[in-house]
């Protein structure tokens, strides 16, 4: 799993502005993400994030691509 995989299945929840951890998932899983990636979101805190690249933070070990 990458971070280009990732941005690719929540890019849709930042389409308007910010997203709540809810709203990430639910673009993942409309984007037919695998278990694994919806199984690394489910890690994201309980909170809002105002774009993609916040994500980083609590997801350090995911590379950028392969």
């Amino acid at each position: 799993m990458t971070r280009i995989e990732i941005i690719d299945a929540v890019d849709g929840a930042f389409a308007e502005s910010s997203a709540a951890k809810q709203d990430i998932i639910a673009a993942a899983v409309t984007s037919g993400s695998r278990d694994e990636v919806l199984t690394l979101l489910d890690r994201l805190p309980m909170r809002t994030f105002g774009h993609v690249r916040d994500l980083w933070d609590h997801l350090p070990d995911v590379p950028l691509g392969d």
